[in-house]
C-alpha cells in the first residue's frame, strides 16, 4: 500500500491514495489552518469507523441477516501531552434491519475488534477501546 501527501500552503495537505483517490487535510485554526478539511488525527478515526463498518456490513450480510442500514458513531479522547495519542475511543453501532439477531451482532463486533478491524487493533495498542450497539427494526 502507497500514499503521497503533498503540502498545499498554511497547514493544509493533499492525501493521495496508491488507488488514485485524494483528500485534503487542513490543521486547526489556532495552529495556523483554515478550517478547510478533516484534521489527520480525525482521519485516523474516521479510518477506524470505516474499517469495522465494513467487517460488521460483510458478516452480517454472509450471516444472511437483512441488514438495511448502518451507522458508527466513534468518540474519543488524547492523551493532553505530546504525543497527543488516542487514549480511549467509544464505538457505538446503529445497525437497522429486519429480524437482525442480536447474537450475529455481538460475535460481528467481536470479530471485527479482536481478529479483522487492522485500525481498530491498530490504535488499541495506545487507546482502550470500547463498543456497544443498538438494533432498530425496519
Amino acid at each position: 500500500m502507497q500514499a503521497r501527501v503533498k503540502w498545499v500552503d498554511h497547514v493544509t495537505f493533499l492525501g493521495e491514495s496508491g488507488s488514485g483517490h485524494s483528500i485534503v487535510m487542513d490543521g486547526a485554526p489556532e495552529v495556523g489552518g483554515r478550517d478547510l478539511a478533516a484534521r489527520p488525527m480525525e482521519m485516523l478515526l474516521l479510518g477506524m469507523g470505516g474499517c469495522t463498518s465494513f467487517d460488521i456490513v460483510a458478516m452480517l450480510k454472509k450471516g444472511r441477516q437483512e441488514i438495511l442500514d448502518l451507522e458508527v458513531e466513534l468518540t474519543s479522547e488524547r492523551s493532553e501531552e505530546i504525543p497527543k495519542v488516542f487514549t480511549r475511543i467509544h464505538v457505538h453501532y446503529i445497525i437497522r434491519g429486519r429480524n437482525i439477531k442480536e447474537s450475529q451482532v455481538k460475535r460481528a463486533i467481536a470479530l471485527s475488534a479482536e481478529k479483522y478491524c487492522s485500525a481498530s487493533i491498530m490504535l488499541g495498542k495506545t487507546a482502550e477501546i470500547t463498543h456497544d450497539y443498538e438494533i432498530q427494526e425496519i
